[in-house]
């Protein structure tokens, strides 16, 4: 993150705007909306500003250059002229004085960046490139306008209306938060969008009136995070992930996945490489369960799919002992988000027309499976977490009749910005490893259907 978005409160401060042309005067229009009291320095000014100092008592024109002696007890500043050293110099005086500064079309000299808004107040929704593309910034603004209907202001004016007389009806924080999540996207909402005001009130104070104040239920989401790029997640994990009060998440759940989460649940990291567990399979399942004896609404986020190679089963297993409610949540698993987004289909008419799926762990230096299973023809194989044990892996299908010159690829961090294949044979793909230092997780995948990758590998990063 380039910046950190924040919310200033300049109702009734000074704030300074260098320049007197059109861009001083959208800016100033932008201060005069937020409540602000402006001074603008500029030697002259065009007509725009001209009228907005004959119509607004807020603001206060400085025929002169621009002088340090203005930036006195301003709550931020604004340079907009068309000359360079002067906004330099604007820039350099602010920061000296630890005075937010934003310098028009130059985010170099800038402390802070002027957003594109979509206002719906008391809702304020500000999008920002961090200055390197103010045309896509407005764009996604432009979008968030047809999605965000202008009664969503109202809609926050109710819930400020009515945000005391809940927090006396609940004494559990929880029970509020579940309270309001109900009202505002449910017929609530639905009555305040259609201008039906006195039936939305009446339809909060007779639901909050019937609300019990007991402590919350809790409940467990076990949800597939997929292969790591966040385009891949359903709907029903979004949504899960914004409403859960605490997350457990494994190695495998991609950074940008669990940033998806809302800002405010607790994240508890229980992920697992090799040799080293932060939590073991045994602890999990019981933090899962003691948590929802909390009354939380708890997040089980595993990279791919829970029920492929996830231990999804045990989880629920546990929780199914203890009568702890829970829903699961199927995630793109790896082997086929990988593959797809490697160039490889998993089954094709022409090259295999079964698919198994494997893990290869080492154990005392040994891959453990039913080896004449998967030496077999016309079949694709997916090893997953077989990056270590790859060598005894070819090895062994070479042992039991595989051609030593079958194709065999194996890929980094798949579906990502890191994604890396690389493709051999079960002759070669080791000593292919050994010269390319690849990091977890990957995929190996082996087969004729590797051939295809050459003619449709479509992902480049």
């Amino acid at each position: 993150m380039d910046y950190l978005p924040v919310f200033l409160n300049i109702k009734q401060r000074d704030c300074l705007i260098v320049g007197g042309g059109r861009v001083a005067a959208r800016k100033a229009r932008l201060l005069l909306r937020a409540g602000a009291h402006i001074h603008i320095v500029a030697p002259t000014i065009k007509d725009e500003l001209v009228g907005l100092l004959q119509q607004f008592d807020a603001m206060t024109y400085h025929a002169e250059v621009f002088h340090p002696r203005y930036l006195c007890n301003k709550a931020l500043v604004i340079a907009a002229t068309s000359n360079h050293a002067v906004n330099q110099a604007v820039s350099v005086a602010a920061q000296a004085k630890n005075i937010p500064v934003n310098v028009v079309d130059n985010p170099d000299l800038c402390t802070f960046i002027m957003p594109s808004i979509l206002d719906r107040s008391p809702i304020i929704i500000a999008v920002s490139s961090g200055g390197s593309s103010p045309v896509l910034a407005r764009l996604l603004r432009t979008r968030l306008e047809a999605l965000i209907p202008a009664a969503y202001g109202r809609l926050a004016t109710y819930a400020a209306q009515f945000r005391e007389q809940v927090k006396r009806h609940f004494s559990h924080p929880d029970n509020r938060r579940f309270f309001w999540e109900k009202m505002l996207q449910g017929s609530f909402a639905e009555m305040v969008f259609a201008g039906r005001d006195q039936a939305a009130q009446d339809y909060l104070l007779k639901t909050l009136e019937s609300s019990s104040d007991q402590p919350p239920t809790g409940e467990v989401y076990l949800v597939g995070a997929g292969p790591g790029d966040p385009d891949l997640l359903t709907f029903r994990a979004l949504r899960l992930m914004q409403q859960a009060d605490v997350v457990v998440y494994d190695r495998l759940v991609a950074p940008a996945i669990l940033n998806m989460v809302r800002q405010d649940a607790e994240r508890i990291y229980a992920g697992k490489r090799r040799s080293h567990h932060t939590l073991s399979q045994t602890s999990i399942n019981e933090l899962l369960v003691k948590l929802a004896l909390e009354g939380k609404r708890v997040l089980r986020l595993k990279g791919g799919d829970p029920f492929i190679f996830g231990r999804g089963g045990e989880e629920i297993e546990t929780l199914s002992q203890h009568h702890i409610p829970f829903q699961v949540v199927p995630g793109i698993t790896a082997a086929s988000g990988v593959a797809s987004y490697a160039g490889i289909p998993l089954t094709h008419r022409d090259y295999a027309h079964s698919c198994i799926f494997v893990t290869g762990h080492l154990k005392d230096n040994t891959v453990q499976l039913d080896w004449p299973a998967l030496a077999r023809p016309n079949q694709t194989i997916v090893v997953y977490m077989g990056l270590l044990g790859a060598p005894e892996l070819c090895r062994q299908l070479i042992q039991h009749g595989l051609p030593a010159t079958t194709p065999a690829a194996i890929v980094q961090q798949g579906t990502t910005s890191n994604q890396r294949v690389l493709t051999g044979t079960l002759a070669t793909l080791p000593t292919i490893i050994q010269n390319n230092p690849l990091k977890a997780p990957t995929l190996i995948i082996v087969g004729e259907i590797v051939k295809l990758r050459q003619k449709l590998a479509w992902f480049a990063v």
